[in-house]
């Protein structure tokens, strides 16, 4: 509403893919130097633990891994990330996107065209879009598990973050938002808010959602 705007959640990719890398890397110490693709506020974070964040145009990126002129590129998760072939120039597949744990797609829509429109229409944008946002991550999970496996096939190098590079990127991503808190206030209000807001469905997720997948997960693999 501050900057006139009225936004709607359009869809979810659910948690991204660590991205792509020509080779592996362990420890903060084989993240020194590396240039990846990558933006934003994970761009931020990578920077100050060692990497080289670079912005680059889908059709750019392919060339660039075939090339060497860059290391690494973090884009989506199998299912698109497979239209790209990256899989060709970079093996190493590795996980989790920490930097985009449900990346929240957006529709905004000017305020002062929202408020001329009829209540009826303005409720039939809102239940559509809440349509849309349930379908687009349900579309994810149902197409990423099969073009996971055809990754796989192809010769990609399934691979984690391992708990250094993952804590050591925590702890530089909370002084990432506090500095940036700490000069925007409407960063601090939403962040603040998103933060609390996770550390109390934390307490609910460990004791259902977390345990009930870890069974299935577990049971699934014998």
């Amino acid at each position: 509403e501050k900057n006139g705007l009225v936004a709607f959640p359009v869809g979810n990719s659910g948690c991204q893919m660590g991205g792509w890398w020509r080779k592996e890397v362990k420890t903060v110490e084989d993240l020194q130097g590396i240039k990846i693709r990558m933006s934003g506020l994970g761009g931020q974070i990578l920077n100050r633990v060692g990497a080289v964040s670079q912005t680059l145009a889908p059709a750019d990126i392919y060339p660039a891994l075939e090339r060497g002129t860059i290391d690494a590129a973090e884009w989506i998760g199998p299912y698109d990330d497979e239209k790209l072939g990256f899989v060709e120039v970079a093996p190493y597949y590795y996980y989790p996107g920490w930097w985009e744990s449900g990346l929240a797609f957006h529709a905004f829509i000017n305020l002062e065209e929202w408020n001329q429109l009829p209540k009826s229409y303005q409720e039939a944008l809102r239940v559509a879009s809440q349509a849309v946002n349930t379908d687009v991550l349900a579309s994810y999970d149902a197409l990423n598990p099969a073009a996971l496996r055809r990754l796989i096939a192809a010769g990609a190098k399934l691979r984690p973050f391992s708990k250094e590079i993952l804590d050591r990127c925590y702890d530089v991503a909370v002084e990432v938002y506090d500095e940036i808190s700490a000069d925007n206030a409407t960063f601090k209000e939403i962040s603040g808010s998103m933060l609390d807001f996770r550390k109390e469905e934390n307490l609910w997720w460990q004791v259902a959602e977390y345990s009930m997948d870890t069974i299935n997960i577990s049971t699934s693999r014998k």
